[in-house]
């Protein structure tokens, strides 16, 4: 059996039952440019316990294929991201009940 890559990267979603979205950030040459760009990519990887949240930074291993995007497991979670739990729908109606907007009625008038 062959050595399993380990990769880190940041949880940007956590929907999916047991599975996590963790996206990957590379840096890497252009061919003809030589500028140095930055690729991110995105793997699903399998979350047993449903412990790693939005914004978490984790380790993730290459394993067997558990369905057909999920070729990943979250080995460790390495720290903890502090994302805001807002809707943003919510943010809106706050700054509508503080400025107490005028019925269409009077606007016209």
């Amino acid at each position: 059996m062959g050595l399993q890559r380990v990769l880190q990267g940041t949880v940007v979603s956590n929907k999916m039952e047991k599975t996590v979205v963790v996206t990957v950030e590379r840096k890497t040459k252009h061919p003809l440019y030589h500028k140095v760009m930055s690729v991110t990519t995105r793997y699903k990887a399998h979350d047993d316990d449903n412990g790693c949240h939005l914004g978490d930074v984790v380790r993730i291993q290459e394993c067997r294929p558990m369905s057909r995007d999920k070729r990943w497991r979250v080995v460790e979670i390495v720290s903890r991201g502090d994302v805001a739990e807002v809707a943003p729908e919510a943010i809106g109606r706050d700054i509508e009940q503080t400025a107490q907007v005028a019925p269409k009625s009077e606007v016209q008038a």
